[in-house]
């Protein structure tokens, strides 16, 4: 029997993780966060000083890191059994994460590690390739957007409500640098599948976007 999977995908700040963890729990389903191995290679890769431009060692930190997921209310991801999840949302961490997804080398070693969560009773998996390349034969596919502004904004109080410091116009820029880098990299570009649902969450609740998502399912 084949194991499904729901891939949600989209740009950052379109309400993919909150939208992804929610359904994974109505669901009672498994929950992949590919961002979060991304973003947790680049705090590995940050930790240990590790230049941009030194694919080999960032390829090798990639192959060794370990990975574990708990996901409550809240995400916490274990790096090594270090509890990061507090430094997943900088945008420090985000930008060196969408720099190192850019490696191919990178890419296809955590593809493995990625597909490896695709375990019983099914899967969501929120991504910016998930329903492109990592869950090409996906059966349910959701993509998820929103303007610019409009994800700079929430993602300005996400990190203001966690106490971090944040400036709304560099935010904004980041997020229109991170668009352009995601679709227009070589391997595994940011791009809706052509069997994917789109959901503009501008102008909707997480609720709403929540339900919609189960009643593409239904």
């Amino acid at each position: 029997m084949s194991i499904p999977v729901l891939t949600i995908d989209g740009p950052s700040g379109a309400g993919k993780g909150t939208v992804s963890r929610a359904v994974a729990k109505k669901l009672g389903w498994n929950y992949l966060d590919s961002g979060a191995i991304y973003r947790a290679l680049a705090i590995a890769v940050s930790n240990q000083r590790t230049s941009l431009d030194d694919v080999i060692e960032i390829t090798n930190i990639a192959k060794q890191m370990q990975l574990a997921f708990e996901c409550n209310e809240e995400l916490t991801v274990l790096l090594d059994g270090e509890d990061i999840s507090s430094h997943l949302i900088s945008e420090k961490t985000g930008s060196v994460a969408s720099k190192i997804a850019a490696l191919p080398e990178v890419r296809k070693v955590l593809l493995q590690k990625q597909r490896d969560f695709q375990q019983q009773p099914g899967l969501v998996a929120d991504g910016r390739d998930m329903g492109t390349v990592v869950f090409l034969d996906a059966p349910y596919k959701v993509f998820l957007s929103a303007g610019a502004v409009t994800r700079a904004k929430r993602r300005y109080k996400q990190l203001i409500e966690k106490g971090i410091d944040a400036n709304l116009t560099r935010i904004i820029q980041d997020i229109e640098e991170r668009d352009q880098r995601d679709s227009e990299r070589s391997v595994a570009p940011l791009k809706m599948a052509t069997d994917a649902h789109y959901i503009d969450t501008s102008e909707k609740s997480i609720a709403a976007v929540i339900a919609e998502v189960l009643d593409f399912i239904d």
